[in-house]
């Protein structure tokens, strides 16, 4: 019993520590540290769970906090499903709220 709670607690600890060395790898894909060059939300760029306002203040966060510790990856990077693992590994290290987390994600999946 013991074996399989360290392997449990040993892979909690791993799973983040791989994705995030993944993360850092593929680091060549579209870095900008100017913001300038980032996605701007539009009116066209609204879903069905992403408002113009969430979009803007997704963009806004990412701004704020991403930058912070590595240049800005362009939303395009990586797919959606890449964002959706990348973005709760990095929001946490940010500090950032699960209503912040759920705004960066909105923006850089643009609302998928």
């Amino acid at each position: 019993m013991k074996q399989i709670r360290k392997i449990v607690v040993v892979s909690y600890l791993v799973w983040p520590a791989i994705l995030t060395a993944l993360f850092v790898m593929s680091c060549s894909k579209s870095l900008t540290n100017s913001t300038d060059a980032l996605y701007v939300p539009t009116t066209t760029d609204v879903t069905a769970t992403a408002s113009l306002a969430d979009l803007q203040d997704g963009r806004t966060v990412f701004i704020n906090n991403c930058g912070k510790c590595h240049s800005y990856y362009s939303p395009d990077s990586y797919t959606a499903t890449n964002w959706k693992t990348i973005i709760p590994v990095m929001a946490s290290r940010a500090g950032l709220s699960s209503t912040e987390t759920a705004q960066v994600t909105k923006y850089v999946t643009r609302g998928k």
